[in-house]
């Protein structure tokens, strides 16, 4: 059950990394043009449309769609997705950025922790893997709570940037992943985790920053909300193409 063969190849992980990272950066690209022609404010609108939702949403979704043997390309896209949200996410919101912020976030350290073991080939003790499995299967649950739980506080007064939002997040994704599909040449497996990641809605760490930094954090939940509904139209149909 936990052997070394749920570890990617360096091959897939590489082009899953380099696909994610051209995705959500393409998303930016493509969502600032829109935003100021709408007079909506980069800072607000950009993150949200840049990060998606690839942990709470994506993995489990992942798993049920490809199965198990994929889903660690699809945490490698999570891994990628979220050191990104936590450092040019976190510029883009604030305006600045210090390295050390990086320091203080959990999931940018555990990241970096599974980097490390990687490059030198270090292993989990076989003894404690049966209880970080267990820990792993109660998160993803945990996580769709919390996104539960965000959405209550959707103010409607913001619809119509959460409407943008919810057409521009899978269009922008769906422009970046033809770009990252076109460049890198991946293989099916590859190719459909990269299409799944391409259109995610937003992810709830867009309103949680937006609240820390006092960036309109009612108008990003709106983007969330209506960017997670959307999904339950755009999700089925991309799925019925992707398989």
């Amino acid at each position: 059950m936990y052997s070394l063969k749920k570890i990617p190849d360096a091959s897939q992980w590489q082009t899953i990394a380099w696909g994610t990272l051209l995705i959500v950066l393409i998303s930016g690209i493509v969502s600032w043009p829109v935003a100021r022609l709408l007079g909506l404010r980069a800072r607000v609108m950009l993150p949200a449309m840049m990060f998606s939702n690839s942990g709470n949403l994506g993995l489990p979704l992942a798993a049920l769609a490809f199965g198990e043997q994929r889903l660690p390309l699809s945490v490698v896209a999570f891994v990628v997705t979220m050191s990104l949200h936590f450092s040019v996410g976190i510029w883009l919101v604030s305006g600045r950025f210090h390295p050390f912020e990086l320091l203080r976030n959990p999931v940018f350290l555990a990241a970096l922790a599974g980097v490390i073991a990687y490059a030198f080939d270090w292993h989990t003790p076989s003894l404690l893997l049966p209880g970080l499995a267990m820990l792993s299967e109660v998160a993803i649950p945990l996580m769709l709570v919390s996104l539960g739980i965000r959405l209550i506080y959707l103010d409607l007064r913001h619809w119509k940037s959460g409407m943008v939002g919810a057409l521009l997040c899978p269009l922008s994704g769906l422009i970046g992943a033809w770009v990252a599909i076109t460049w890198l040449q991946p293989s099916e497996q590859m190719r459909d985790i990269l299409l799944l990641v391409s259109i995610l809605p937003p992810a709830v760490m867009n309103y949680l920053l937006a609240e820390s930094y006092r960036q309109s954090p009612d108008e990003v939940a709106a983007m969330v909300a209506f960017g997670n509904l959307a999904s339950l139209l755009v999700i089925p149909i991309a799925l019925a193409f992707i398989l």
